[in-house]
Formats: structure tokens, C-alpha cells, sequence
């Protein structure tokens, strides 16, 4: 009778709901619609982040900051930040900062992917960053997607990632319930990737069966010869997407790729045109395709929590010290 509980574990849980909310029926036909469009799924890889864990919280994690490096080191040296400057400026008894900063030692030397300090665990977290792709297009912003306004490049819209709870039993709406279910047996399979890569990820379907969606990001593509390459980073709405292809085009492009004066008034046009219109996803220059495209990332989570990176993860940097010497009472040293 243990083997079937009554009520599975959270991990194993797609709890669906409905709303009687008219945006909330929107977003769901919406979702439906984005379903038949772009039923398949392209993955780019790996991203890693921080969640934590506080007291009381559990099964619940609450990411720390946006979920997007490349590698794991990467975020372990974000968490060695994070608990450097908590102990510097975020308290003031002593015994809460020699934890923060035993966490941080261990952090400078092992690439550990989770510690304890004061009381609260902190974890490196995996996900997948995946594409919808329909017709040999990668899908765009959905018309319900949370957007923002202007061209002003200096404008940088807040992480919708930050403080986001991962809870794999959570309300969620019919299309995210389809969708993570439609996720569950995501893995690595294309003969591209090393064995070693494919093995994790089968690994991950039965140590961490259960998916979580992170809210939605967008990037902008470049179309090339049967592939796609990266143009911008990841970012919160389609808005600040578009706000930074126009940057690439009439800063970037001419400034780091050398570009003559003629090719740079071209793509400065094209770029002028482009936040001309009403919310564009798409901009053709030059036989150039440039795509605005909406960013799916899943969490594979297992019964403690989030999975961490995996052994086949590449990781070309490792642990090293970050931040001058603390002590207990918040004196700072210089090292030699």
C-alpha cells in the first residue's frame, strides 16, 4: 500500500485548475493555439541559477536572481557573492555571518552545488532552455505575454525569474498542465550529443520525474543555414528583445564587427523601420533574418527539489577566492 499512496508526492503532482477570469481564459486559448502552431520542441541546452530554501518552505524553493548562465561555476560564483555581501551588509550578529562565510569558504575551494548557512540551504539549479518550433519557425511572443512599451535602450525590465516559487504542486492553468506533461519525457537523444550527456538525461527522467515551468523569456535569433544563432541574451519581456536587436543593429553590428559606414547606415535604417511598427517580431536586412522568440525554461524536480547540474555539465572554470577576508565581526583584511 506504501508503493500507492493516496495522495502522490508533491514532485509527481500536476495540480490543474481552472479560473473564471476572462484574461485567464485568454491565455489558456492562447496557449492552445501556440500548441498547434509549434507542436514541436528544440532544445538549446542547459542554464544553471540559485534557489533557496528557508525554513518552513519545504518542498517549495524561491529562485534568487534570473536563471541564466552557461555554467555550473558560473552560479557557484554568483552564491559565493550572494552570502559575501549578506554577510557584509545583510546582518549584524556574528554568528549568522561566521555561517555565511564558512558557506563561502567552502564555495572558493569545492565545487559543491549546495550549502547551508544560518539556516537556509542554497542550491545551484539545472534547467532546460527550450523552444517551440512549428513549420520551421521558432514560435514568437504570444499576444498575451506580459510586454512592456518604448525604445529607450537604457530601459531594463525587472526578472519576472526572481522570487519565482518553484512548487511542483501548484495551481496551474489546463495549457501549462498539458505542457509540462507533454515535458516529462524530454531528454537528450540526437546521436550530436556525447553518450555521457545522453545517459544524465535519462538518469534525470526517473531521479527527477517531475517538470517545472519558469515564467517565459525571449531572445532574438538570427536564421541561418538550418540553425539558429543567439543574437541577444535572455530577457524578461518581447519589448526589451526588440530594444536590444535595435541595439546590435545600430551600435553593436558597426562598433565590435567593423563594418563599413555604408552597411551601417543599411542596418540603422532597417532598425529605425523596425521600432516603427507595432510590436514587429521579425526584421529582414541584407538577406539577414532576425527573429524575436519566446524562451521556454523547465526545472526537473525530484523528491528534495530542484536537480542540480549534472556530471556531463561542462564546466571550464572552477572555485576560486572572489572577495577579500572576513571575519565574524565584519572586519575586512586585504589579502596578499
Amino acid at each position: 500500500m506504501d508503493e500507492h499512496p493516496a495522495f502522490p508526492p508533491d514532485h509527481l503532482t500536476i495540480n490543474v485548475t481552472h479560473r473564471d477570469d476572462p484574461l485567464f481564459g485568454v491565455a489558456e486559448a492562447d496557449a492552445r493555439a501556440a500548441f498547434r502552431a509549434y507542436p514541436d520542441i528544440v532544445v538549446r541546452g542547459p542554464l544553471f541559477g540559485l534557489a533557496e530554501q528557508r525554513p518552513g518552505d519545504r518542498p517549495r524553493w524561491r529562485l534568487l536572481g534570473e536563471l541564466e548562465c552557461g555554467a555550473p561555476q558560473m552560479a557557484r560564483d554568483e552564491l559565493n557573492s550572494h552570502l559575501w555581501f549578506m554577510a557584509k551588509d545583510g546582518t549584524d550578529d556574528r554568528a549568522v555571518r561566521r555561517s555565511l562565510l564558512d558557506a563561502v569558504a567552502r564555495l572558493e575551494t569545492e565545487p559543491v552545488d549546495e550549502v547551508t548557512a544560518a539556516g537556509v540551504r542554497y542550491r545551484v539549479v539545472r534547467a532546460d532552455e527550450f523552444a517551440r518550433i512549428g513549420d520551421g519557425r521558432l514560435e514568437p511572443p504570444r499576444p498575451t505575454d506580459v510586454d512592456s512599451e518604448g525604445w529607450d535602450p537604457n530601459t531594463v525590465e525587472p526578472s519576472r525569474s526572481d522570487g519565482f516559487v518553484i512548487d511542483h504542486a501548484a495551481a496551474v492553468g489546463l495549457g501549462e498542465g498539458i505542457d509540462r506533461a507533454g515535458l516529462v519525457s524530454l531528454a537528450y537523444t540526437a546521436s550530436r550529443y556525447p553518450e555521457a550527456v545522453r545517459a544524465d538525461s535519462r538518469k534525470a527522467l526517473t531521479s527527477h520525474p517531475g517538470v517545472v515551468l519558469l515564467p517565459p523569456t525571449f531572445r532574438v535569433v538570427e536564421r541561418k543555414e538550418g540553425s539558429w544563432g543567439l543574437v541577444t541574451g535572455l530577457h524578461a519581456t518581447p519589448q526589451d528583445a526588440r530594444r536590444a536587436l535595435v541595439h546590435h543593429l545600430k551600435v553593436y553590428l558597426p562598433e565590435v564587427t567593423r563594418i563599413d559606414a555604408e552597411e551601417a547606415a543599411v542596418l540603422a535604417r532597417a532598425a529605425d523601420q523596425f521600432a516603427r511598427r507595432k510590436r514587429p517580431d521579425r526584421l529582414l536586412v541584407r538577406g539577414r533574418r532576425f527573429d524575436v522568440v519566446r524562451v521556454g525554461r523547465m526545472v526537473r524536480i525530484g523528491p528534495d527539489g530542484p536537480e542540480t547540474p549534472r556530471p556531463s555539465d561542462v564546466d571550464e572554470d572552477v572555485p576560486s577566492k572572489m572577495h577579500p577576508t572576513m571575519d565574524e565581526h565584519g572586519v575586512i583584511t586585504a589579502d596578499e
